[in-house]
């Protein structure tokens, strides 16, 4: 029904059926609307009395009577009405009540189509002013523990098997750099959600002579549509902050796993505040991290909520169709979890404590200097494929004879390869094969301090 969205007229002979009331409203869900909505009437109503298409008195009635509904719908000192439909509905029912004829006016040159579109718009640039805080806060969090465990080392992992000696600071700092591609996204989003399609009407625009520069201005949004058609007929905006806030879930899920790692027994590399755990109701010595696991989880809700967008859009002909109603809760659940979600991960992180000790007797263990034999080679003039199966040789001995790289002597590692010499020894020390990792992006010492002066001043003061 296009321009009304399902509002009934004298067109209708009686009201929609119970049951197709309850599937067509949307008020319980797009109220979350209602400071876009109010937004979006007012600069509207200004523009139509610049214009000369309402009164001046008109427009200050409107707009005093726009904040006073609400305030009050807001407070809960007006109710919601589902029989009014949505949010638009309720506002405008809610503005004549007040105010009397001058509301019947606001709609002037306009559709609910393009007006709908226009408050998701505002909605989308919200959210992600609102999220792009919230990764700031976690990324904060995150480079204070670099901070902290600089000199603190830790087995860094592929395949989940000891690697290779890295700094527990590199591995926070991984993090940040996955929210910094997320914050980044974000900022694309906003960017493609800032234009007003305010003025497409219903699909195919609007006779009377509305100025959509001034609405887009009065509302901070840099540009208008450029298609009518397109304006209230796509929600790609909503499809593409959905997508972004699926990789953020991604991300966290991520960490929330090896926070589910490091806390438990076999690793033992580290305790979280007893605020972000909870307890057994049959264990009595459990602490279960059951945070860290909802973040492990919560993306699959956020990854079907873009199913839903994508799916809802991919077939619906030019222009509005009643569809894209069904893109909205999945917008609001993906932004709202995510939000959340990102709240208690700063939280986790900022209670969580290393065991300093235990990283570093992990790193003694599991051969994890073995890379560093085959580089001590090639320094030596080796050829790297050479060195590395010399290497993987010493690894296989050592493993054989129960004891550690650093634990074989000069003579067994010269039965191997002549060219090892006692000089070998500074090599296989696990703080040193960090630090001559010492490239842009590298774990070495003065990397890291560099990488969290920086950071630290790119975000700015914790908070």
């Amino acid at each position: 029904m296009s321009g009304t969205k399902g509002a009934r007229s004298r067109r209708f002979e009686g009201g929609l059926a119970d049951v197709a009331q309850a599937m067509n409203a949307s008020v319980d869900f797009d109220q979350r609307l209602l400071p876009h909505d109010v937004a979006g009437s007012t600069a509207h109503a200004r523009m139509l009395a610049a214009v000369g298409v309402l009164t001046e008195a008109d427009a200050d009635a409107i707009a005093d009577g726009l904040a006073q509904v609400r305030d009050q719908l807001a407070s809960g000192a007006l109710p919601w009405d589902p029989a009014l439909e949505d949010v638009h509905m309720n506002v405008e029912a809610r503005l004549i009540d007040a105010i009397g004829d001058a509301g019947r006016r606001l709609h002037t040159g306009r559709s609910r189509n393009d007006q709908v579109a226009l408050d998701l718009r505002l909605y989308a640039r919200a959210a992600v002013a609102d999220l792009d805080a919230r990764c700031a806060t976690l990324q904060r969090a995150l480079v204070e523990q670099a901070a902290r465990h600089v000199d603190t080392l830790m087995p860094g992992y592929t395949h989940l098997q000891r690697a290779q000696p890295i700094r527990a600071a590199h591995h926070f700092l991984a993090y940040v750099e996955m929210l910094t591609r997320d914050r980044a996204r974000l900022a694309d989003a906003a960017r493609r959600a800032a234009v007003s399609p305010l003025g497409s009407g219903a699909l195919a625009a609007t006779t009377f002579p509305i100025d959509r520069q001034q609405v887009a201005q009065a509302l901070d949004l840099p540009d208008v549509t450029r298609n009518s058609l397109d304006a209230v007929g796509d929600r790609d905006f909503a499809i593409e902050l959905v997508a972004t806030c699926a990789l953020i879930g991604v991300h966290l899920s991520r960490l929330g796993e090896e926070l589910v790692l490091w806390t438990s027994q076999e690793f033992g590399f580290a305790r979280l505040s007893d605020a972000w755990c909870s307890g057994s109701s049959l264990m009595p010595q459990k602490k279960n991290p059951d945070l860290a696991e909802l973040l492990r989880a919560k993306v699959g809700r956020v990854v079907g909520a873009w199913v839903t967008l994508v799916t809802v859009v991919k077939g619906l002909p030019l222009a509005y169709n009643k569809d894209l109603q069904e893109t909205q809760e999945p917008l609001y659940d993906a932004v709202e979890t995510v939000a959340a979600s990102l709240e208690v991960a700063a939280g986790m992180i900022g209670s969580l404590e290393l065991d300093v000790a235990v990283l570093r007797a992990a790193v003694d263990r599991g051969y994890l200097v073995a890379t560093e034999l085959a580089d001590y080679l090639v320094n030596k003039g080796a050829a790297f494929r050479d060195a590395h199966d010399i290497a993987g040789g010493l690894v296989r001995a050592a493993v054989a004879a129960g004891r550690e790289l650093g634990e074989l002597s000069l003579d067994e590692l010269r039965a191997a390869d002549p060219r090892f010499d006692a000089d070998v020894a500074t090599w296989l020390d696990p703080a040193r094969a960090v630090d001559r990792r010492d490239v842009v992006g590298g774990p070495a010492r003065g990397r890291i301090l560099a990488e969290i002066a920086r950071l630290r001043a790119q975000l700015g003061a914790t908070s």
